[in-house]
């Protein structure tokens, strides 16, 4: 196999900002402490740095619609730029492509093309603060008659959340394969064990599954537990030429392979079957890009905005069978930090709260570094790490050789 373009490339260095809930902070000031925290793990200066990429802008696109949305979006990369006094190489941001770790997967390109050698890649939310003036503003409320693309279609019926989207994948999944609500619930506590161990958690208190059975609804068959929390915080990666690894204070994280492949439509309903969506695409994609397998890898970090997510990624990423996966979760043993395939170490975003792929990201690379503290897998060599909702899907293995 000729050499792939992510092989060149290593994740030098990681940084995060404090994680909270209205943290009284601006963005800029959170990416500010994040994207230093990362140029000083990866042993650099801000001179060093010549690339910077975020997801997804200053703006949101969505459905033929472009809004602010306050809380979403981040600084932008300009005033990132501006801040840290960057010369840069290459530079951008924006909505489209496969999901929120398309960002790390640009980055990559970048450097294995040699138009950049350290990228800084920084995702950061205000959507807790963002919420201050009542409701979620972190979602932006269109105009029905104005929605063109698939909210044409949702918005006239109410359907204008992520929430509202999902439940109907998961009523799908309950009425062919047989899943449950006690399923889903075996990810959230798992979840929720794992944030306990993880000081930056937003929910640490242990989840039972009576507590989660009984939340109110939130949209049918959808409970509270089964919904991401909304956060203010920053999380940045440099991602670095492979020539670097030898330069760093700690391990070295290597991409082994990426998947970010779309057959299907580009669309959060029109599609075959519920297993075979955008996650099954970009899964698909990665296995043809590695001689590993799902067996190879010993910790996973799949997206969980949605308990039913994280469920679909088990399936399409070949962890289980199609349809298996309320089987594999059930009773939690498989997924815990002592099971076969320990699943959102650090607590996800069911508990540590949505940063949307970036914490997972952040936690993949602790464990393979060996920095996870008293949530730290032993012998963490292969990670997963996946992004992304129906239409859009992204994901990738880490590895520390």
């Amino acid at each position: 196999m000729t050499e792939l373009f992510e092989r060149r490339c290593i994740i030098s260095g990681i940084g995060q900002s404090d994680v909270g809930r209205r943290l009284d902070r601006s963005d800029l000031d959170l990416t500010l402490d994040a994207g230093l925290a990362a140029i000083a793990d990866a042993g650099l200066e801000p001179g060093d740095i010549d690339g910077l990429v975020s997801w997804p802008g200053d703006v949101m696109y969505t459905g033929g619609l472009t809004a602010g949305s306050p809380g979403f979006s981040g600084p932008s990369v300009p005033s990132v730029k501006d801040a840290l006094r960057l010369k840069l190489n290459w530079h951008f941001a924006g909505p489209e492509g496969p999901a929120m770790l398309s960002s790390v997967v640009n980055a990559c390109m970048t450097v294995a093309t040699g138009l950049c050698r350290h990228v800084l890649v920084y995702r950061t939310l205000t959507e807790s603060s963002a919420q201050l003036g009542g409701g979620r503003k972190g979602i932006p409320v269109y105009d029905p008659e104005g929605a063109t693309g698939y909210l044409q279609w949702n918005l006239p019926y109410g359907a204008f959340s992520g929430g509202n989207w999902m439940a109907p994948y998961a009523s799908r999944h309950f009425h062919e394969y047989g899943t449950t609500r006690e399923q889903l619930g075996a990810i959230a506590i798992n979840a929720r064990h794992n944030a306990g161990l993880n000081p930056k958690a937003i929910y640490r208190t242990p989840l039972t599954m009576e507590e989660y059975l009984n939340s109110r609804m939130i949209t049918s068959p959808l409970c509270l537990y089964d919904c991401d929390v909304p956060v203010d915080g920053s999380t940045a990666v440099i991602v670095s030429s492979v020539e670097h690894a030898g330069d760093l204070p700690h391990p070295a994280v290597h991409f082994e392979a990426i998947g970010t492949a779309l057959d299907g439509r580009a669309s959060w309903d029109q599609w075959e079957s519920v297993s075979r969506l955008a996650s099954y695409d970009a899964g698909r994609h990665l296995w043809s890009r590695t001689d590993l397998k799902p067996s190879d890898v010993d910790v996973a970090q799949l997206y969980d905005g949605f308990t039913i997510l994280t469920l679909l990624w088990l399936e399409s990423m070949g962890f289980c069978g199609e349809g298996e996966g309320g089987p594999f979760v059930a009773g939690g043993e498989r997924i815990a930090l002592d099971g076969e395939l320990p699943l959102a170490t650090g607590g996800g975003q069911l508990s540590a709260g949505r940063l949307h792929s970036f914490g997972h990201l952040h936690e993949a690379v602790l464990q393979l570094r060996g920095e996870a503290g008293d949530r730290q897998v032993p012998r963490a060599e292969v990670a997963a790490v996946s992004s992304g909702s129906p239409p859009l899907a992204c994901c990738m293995l880490l590895t520390r050789r």
